[in-house]
């Protein structure tokens, strides 16, 4: 059985912790552990072996989260087409006969051993050749999920996410079965399903044969970027329709069957849903702190909060039940039951200030990391990490020139036709339209600070002459 990750996906509604460059399934919320890396390694001992479905930006966050004994392989997309392209895409690059079980990479799950238990139920019914899809026992009333009809393993129908008062009936029903000692009859539409790749090609191929024809199309037109890497053109990839595996494919077929589960299941897809699963203190205030170095909020006559830190020392005097979400470039305070609204935010915010919504002040790239330390209309100041054996693209800039000075280990410099080392406490300056290319050839990372000066400082300006990370 073949673990196909998904890991696309931006989690609006978690501003200002997750952000297009960073989004919440990278993110490393619990014991320095993000929700990816957690998916691959629940995954690891039922399945021999994963693909990761991911963004071509997002590729080396993933690969670089990975364990370093992972054989994974990479479908890269240029561009997001929803769940049913994906999935499609993934199972054409397996054998017909292999199953397949497809995972969300943001999501959360703590009860492992009933989530194996549920695997391999779901395997042997796809084995029978049904498409499975796995069906959450809800345990309190939510609008912000569809539902699945069910007896027993048999599908009914599929639910949109329902109005409050629908939502209520659902669980009233199931309350009644559960007192005739009966299955329920509505679970929460996990996402996560299970088949042969063969199997769900061809009900993809009689459902919906546009995305079945169009992701043909671009998988044989695929790039091989490097062993167990492939990347999908950006014009085929736009060819195909973007639908989600419940309208294209679930929704239609009449093989489909459900397992129901009670496996500590969460998307998190809000602050709420992450506050559940905090562990509240004293006065039931909890803290997530994703900074090594973050201080204990200091609450006075404060109940019933969720802080969430990057650093910077909090103090809540005579608040109650609210979300504080502090970064390092945003802060956001929210009435608890209220984050959903968060999306709106983050619209607004993006209309604003975009770059707000793009990234962090901490930036991860293929090659190491920046973080922007100061910045105005006319200069900024970067902290620059390479790793070792990595190097920067080959580039120039037209408004801005770039003065360098390495802090530890030693940088491999391309200026012009000169190529040139230089070393801790030692300095060297790019003028603006040179071309120019920083490398860690050492074998400990090299750290340095970077001012730039110019009529535009905007990230933008970079024409990229030679890149091996494909960008």
């Amino acid at each position: 059985m073949i673990n196909v990750i998904l890991s696309g996906g931006s989690g609006t509604r978690l501003w200002p912790l997750s952000r297009t460059s960073l989004p919440k399934q990278f993110v490393k919320i619990f014991n320095d552990k993000s929700l990816f890396q957690m998916t691959e390694e629940r995954n690891r001992s039922l399945c021999s072996s994963s693909l990761v479905v991911s963004n071509a930006e997002q590729f080396f966050l993933a690969s670089d989260q990975l364990a370093e004994s992972s054989t994974a392989v990479f479908l890269l997309e240029p561009v997001g087409r929803n769940t049913a392209p994906a999935i499609a895409l993934a199972c054409m690059l397996l054998e017909p006969e292999e199953i397949v079980l497809v995972t969300a990479s943001d999501h959360l799950i703590k009860k492992q051993s009933a989530y194996e238990d549920a695997v391999k139920t779901a395997e042997k019914l796809a084995d029978q050749g049904f498409l499975v899809t796995f069906g959450i026992t809800p345990d309190y009333l939510e609008t912000g999920y569809g539902y699945i009809e069910a007896d027993g393993v048999d599908v009914r129908s599929f639910k949109e996410k329902p109005a409050k008062e629908k939502a209520e009936e659902y669980i009233s029903a199931n309350k009644e079965h559960a007192s005739k000692k009966l299955p329920p009859k509505y679970l929460w539409n996990s996402g996560m399903f299970c088949f042969k790749a063969g199997v769900f090609l061809d009900e993809l191929k009689k459902h919906s044969p546009a995305i079945f024809e169009a992701s043909a199309a671009a998988l044989k037109a695929k790039a091989v970027v490097q062993e167990r890497q492939y990347r999908i053109k950006h014009e085929d990839m736009l060819a195909i329709p973007a639908d989600s595996i419940d309208y294209a494919v679930m929704e239609k077929s009449d093989i489909v069957k459900v397992v129901p589960c009670d496996i500590g299941w969460s998307d998190l897809g809000s602050f709420d849903s992450l506050d559940a699963e905090a562990e509240a203190g004293e006065n039931g205030n909890s803290v997530i702190a994703y900074s090594e170095d973050s201080p204990e909020p200091v609450y006075v006559d404060s109940s019933d909060n969720l802080v969430i830190s990057s650093g910077r020392q909090i103090a809540l005097v005579d608040i109650e039940g609210f979300l504080v979400v502090d970064t390092s470039d945003a802060l956001l305070i929210s009435k608890k039951g209220s984050s959903q609204k968060v999306k709106t935010v983050t619209e607004a915010i993006k209309k604003r200030k975009p770059e707000l919504t793009e990234a962090h002040r901490l930036v991860h790239r293929p090659w190491g990391t920046y973080e922007v330390l100061l910045e105005s209309s006319r200069y900024k100041i970067k902290r620059i990490v390479v790793k070792t054996g990595r190097k920067l693209s080959l580039q120039k800039h037209f408004h801005r020139s770039e003065h360098w000075v390495v802090v530890s280990g030693t940088a491999t410099v391309t200026v012009g036709d000169k190529r040139f080392y230089v070393h801790p406490n030692e300095s060297t300056y790019i003028p603006a339209g040179q071309i120019h290319r920083l490398e860690n050839e050492g074998k400990v990372e090299l750290a340095m600070i970077e001012v730039q000066v110019g009529e535009y400082v905007g990230e933008d300006d970079i024409v990229r002459i030679d890149d091996i990370y494909g960008r």
